[in-house]
């Protein structure tokens, strides 16, 4: 995954005509935040964040407003693919290879978590499935399993699918506007969003060593 943030980044360096950008690049943000979404293995938000970098550095004032409306139209189309699939592994008796992929991606553990959320907040968990990295799967999963509607769930992604796109594309114009050249941005976006993903595993860890230590270390001789 790290190779290919880095490649995004190299691929910036010498930058095509605005034009050419843009009849190249809108089309690409849209395959592959789809195909992210459908293959959880895209870095889709480092993708996105990449694509606002350079968009903040066209002339165009409506670059950025395409990159967002497209990542999150991608995104949304992608999800819904996905929970389509996995609700013909749900109906059917021998299930199906989409739902078999969901179920080994998301721990018992995060998933058993994610249907006591949804229970309660099903909008709001939708929503931060999508920010939280590796947070998507879970909710997904608990939401076939509880046989929750296309439609409802739909409605609850869209808003979680545009969320999701707000917050990459800050952080591709938070890396954007820090340095001149947009090759230089994106290496800043893609450290940012690395980062960023990476932050939940090591607040798990720390918790969990907490918990360990907690007990042991309440004990007195």
């Amino acid at each position: 995954m790290i190779d290919g943030l880095v490649g995004i980044a190299g691929a910036v360096r010498e930058l095509p005509p605005e034009s050419t950008q843009q009849a190249v690049g809108y089309p690409s943000l849209f395959l592959l935040v789809a195909l992210g979404a459908l293959v959880p293995v895209v870095p889709t938000g480092a993708i996105v964040s990449s694509a606002a970098v350079v968009a903040f550095h066209q002339s165009s004032p409506l670059s950025l407003l395409f990159v967002f409306l497209v990542a999150a139209f991608a995104a949304f189309l992608g999800d819904i693919a996905l929970y389509w699939l996995g609700q013909r592994g749900v109906r059917s008796r021998n299930g199906s290879r989409w739902l078999a992929a969901l179920r080994s991606r998301a721990t018992p553990e995060r998933t058993a978590h994610a249907q006591q959320r949804l229970d309660t907040h099903q909008v709001s968990v939708l929503v931060l499935s999508r920010l939280v990295p590796a947070g998507r799967i879970p909710v997904m999963l608990a939401c076939l399993l509880a046989k929750m509607p296309l439609r409802r769930f739909a409605r609850g992604d869209a808003v979680a699918c545009l969320a999701w796109a707000a917050t990459y594309q800050l952080i591709g114009i938070l890396g954007g506007s820090l340095f001149p050249e947009p090759w230089q941005g994106v290496v800043a976006a893609v450290g940012l969003t690395v980062l960023f993903s990476a932050l939940p595993s090591l607040w798990r860890r720390v918790r969990g060593s907490r918990r360990v230590a907690g007990p042991s270390g309440s004990q007195h001789p």
